[in-house]
């Protein structure tokens, strides 16, 4: 959470992580879109492995933005 690196992260991470919450998790191709009452839409990508590094910065954001109950 701390944002030292947002490359390099494995795809599945984020993904698992905002299962493990509770959003909803919609995929249109090559795109995992995660809802959840109270976060702004969050869109996920593979490149290669790894999710793409602003993507795990714009999960981060919503994470530190949000309160979860």
């Amino acid at each position: 959470m701390s944002g030292q690196s947002d490359a390099n992260i494995a795809f599945d991470d984020p993904c698992s992580l905002l299962d493990g919450l509770g959003c909803v998790r919609e995929q249109s191709g090559s795109h995992n879109i995660f809802r959840r009452p109270g976060f702004d839409l969050i869109n996920l990508q593979k490149s290669g492995g790894d999710a793409k590094p602003y993507q795990v910065r714009q999960v981060r954001d919503q994470l530190k933005s949000q309160t979860l109950s």
